[in-house]
């Protein structure tokens, strides 16, 4: 009697470990489920080439509001570069900055070199934010910018896409992308200028 007595407590004892095993094998499952999403990127990360040929560096833009737009200089948006301008020289004292790519995307409007671009924009608009080096703003070589720009899984908004020349992306200043906004809206529409001073 004693030892059928011995036996089924040794019995209740190795179920009792057996349950504390399964228990932790299940714990350890549900903490690897639970892993921590990856950290969203800002645009500081980026270093690239300006019009000049010198590099720019995004992260020397830290705590200003960004305008990244798509240029070019053979569209029916073209005289939007008046607006930029404008827009630029009202706020670029308040912590706020418009930077400029050109690109050659849409209906080959943008067809010169960075040298022509750059006396193109100061001859007939009087353009001084920065601008960039041309590049491309949509297909397999997308610049890593604009990658950025248009891949949630990169920017944590949105995905999107460049429909055409002078769309505009809003990045706030902390680094992250808050708005896209269509290429036919006027850069000194209320729903620009009212994101760049609330």
């Amino acid at each position: 009697m004693k030892l059928k007595f011995i036996a089924l407590a040794l019995f209740m004892f190795m179920a009792s470990c057996k349950n504390n095993e399964t228990l932790l094998a299940e714990n350890k499952t549900n903490f690897i489920i639970n892993e921590p999403m990856t950290t969203r990127e800002t645009i500081y990360q980026f270093k690239v080439e300006d019009i000049e040929g010198t590099v720019f560096d995004f992260a020397s833009l830290k705590g200003k509001k960004i305008v990244v737009v798509n240029t070019a200089s053979k569209c029916g948006l073209t005289p939007q570069y008046k607006a930029l301008e404008a827009l630029y020289e009202q706020y670029k004292d308040k912590n706020f900055v418009i930077v400029g790519f050109p690109a050659n995307n849409f209906g080959k409007q943008e067809p010169g070199t960075n040298k022509e671009i750059a006396t193109f924009c100061q001859k007939n608009y009087g353009v001084t934010f920065p601008m960039m080096a041309k590049v491309s703003v949509k297909g397999e070589d997308m610049c890593g910018v604009y990658q950025f720009l248009t891949q949630k899984s990169r920017n944590g908004l949105e995905d999107s896409q460049v429909e055409w020349n002078f769309q505009k992306y809003l990045i706030g200043s902390d680094g992250h992308l808050e708005k896209v906004v269509a290429p036919q809206v006027s850069p000194m529409d209320s729903e620009i200028v009212d994101w760049i001073t609330k």
